[in-house]
């Protein structure tokens, strides 16, 4: 692995487990925080685009209200070029009815070399 290789994959698992305390403590804010102001997001192949900051919000900021009792583990991260992958697990009760969802899926991202500048989050449900 190349000491760039090992940069990105330092940095990957830095933003991801920042993003993943953010999701835990359904702490919005510091979720974003791994984002560049002009990011891109993507929860779905189908989906378009989420482009900027505030748009991003748009999408994660009902988390403290819907979800409780949330676990978050991401899996090895993998490199190629300034894009990172991994693996990841969330486990959440939903607020209104208690039910339990298991999400499991993957994280595609790519880096400006110190935040994240596109990310693609496909999952299911469980």
């Amino acid at each position: 692995m190349t000491d760039q290789e090992q940069a990105t994959r330092a940095l990957g698992r830095t933003l991801v487990e920042e993003f993943g305390r953010g999701w835990a403590k359904a702490k919005v804010d510091v979720l974003l925080s791994v984002f560049a102001e002009d990011a891109a997001f993507l929860d779905s192949p189908f989906s378009e685009p989420l482009k900027g900051i505030d748009a991003i919000r748009g999408y994660w900021g009902d988390v403290p209200m819907n979800q409780s009792e949330i676990t978050f583990t991401p899996g090895e991260v993998f490199v190629v070029g300034p894009w990172f992958s991994t693996e990841f697990r969330c486990v959440f009760r939903r607020r209104r009815t208690g039910e339990w969802v298991d999400a499991r899926g993957a994280l595609f991202c790519e880096t400006n070399g110190e935040k994240i500048t596109e990310m693609r989050m496909y999952w299911e449900r469980r």
